[in-house]
């Protein structure tokens, strides 16, 4: 009777994604421990958690996004536009910082909703928009700079990047975490949220029901938008300059995250923080093939073959 107890306790554990994801952050951070001696120190955990929080930013958007049964590609365009807009507000026309952090934030927020008007009133694919999107998001960030990096941003900004809260928290993960929890209270306790995971259940359903489609459509492309461009303020402080061609390929890191996490590729089911895990898992694993000298063309590889693990694994468990 204990062993039955103890084999459906096991069961019941894997039934969740997040669960597998937790266990393999756990196991990556003890092999990356013993395989390289500086994975443990305290400047290269600090660095993890840079580069984590950019992509989990990056990933609420799309786990917003994705919960719809919805992709969208231009998170990297626009995260590396946005940055060079606000990057051109300070140094060309020599506004506050504040303003252009702003200015950038609008954009991103009006890109995202441009995204949704084509995806819910056009019935345009979603993959199709947010991939043109990329391109004139792209197009437009080297237009913008004719190409090359734009430097000489005041030495306040680059507190946002590189400073800390109280001198030990890295700003770039307070950020991170007002993110999600932000995003935590819309999915789970306001209305929208529930319509969000609803039409990624069904969305026919959902339209019957009386609740306008559309807008909630448009409105996660909006969350989308302005994630990104919280990315891009964050890229943007930590190089201390607004480079066109920043945040390329992001748009894959985000979706294997938020897929890791345990949300559905077809929508309706998923957790923030199971984001938040794939995320932390997919930053160790690039930080401790780095520290391994692993290169980066095979770390795309794997990630690839993660991603599509984990969609048949999440697939498979639907089904199950």
């Amino acid at each position: 009777m204990s062993d039955l107890r103890k084999g459906l306790n096991a069961k019941e554990i894997f039934k969740y994604p997040e669960m597998l994801t937790l266990i393999g952050f756990f196991v990556l951070c003890i092999f990356f421990s013993f395989a390289s001696e500086q994975f443990l120190t305290t400047n290269n955990i600090t660095n993890i958690v840079r580069q984590v929080s950019i992509n989990g930013i990056l990933a609420v958007g799309m786990t917003f996004v994705i919960l719809t049964g919805g992709i969208d590609l231009s998170v990297g365009a626009v995260m590396a536009l946005t940055g060079t807009i606000m990057a051109g507000m300070m140094i060309n026309y020599g506004m506050p910082p504040i303003v252009a952090v702003l200015i950038g934030i609008l954009l991103g927020a009006v890109i995202g909703y441009v995204n949704g008007l084509f995806v819910s009133r056009a019935r345009i694919p979603a993959i199709i928009v947010t991939l043109a999107m990329m391109e004139v998001a792209r197009g437009a960030a080297l237009l913008y700079t004719g190409g090359y990096p734009l430097s000489g941003l005041p030495e306040s900004y680059a507190f946002i990047g590189r400073g800390y809260l109280f001198g030990v928290i890295p700003m770039p993960a307070v950020i991170m975490v007002l993110v999600f929890v932000a995003a935590y209270i819309i999915l789970n306790h306001l209305p929208i949220g529930r319509y969000i995971y609803a039409i990624g259940g069904n969305e026919e359903a959902v339209r019957l029901s009386g609740v306008k489609v559309k807008r909630v459509k448009a409105f996660v492309y909006l969350v989308s938008g302005v994630t990104a461009a919280i990315s891009g303020l964050i890229m943007t402080s930590r190089l201390s300059s607004g480079q066109p061609m920043a945040g390329e390929g992001y748009e894959l890191d985000a979706i294997a995250a938020v897929v890791l996490g345990g949300t559905a590729i077809a929508g309706g089911r998923g957790h923030i923080f199971g984001t938040l895990l794939g995320a932390l898992l997919l930053g160790v694993l690039s930080n401790g093939l780095n520290l391994m000298g692993v290169s980066p063309y095979v770390q795309r590889v794997l990630k690839g073959v993660i991603i599509v693990a984990a969609i048949y694994y999440t697939s498979f468990r639907q089904k199950d």
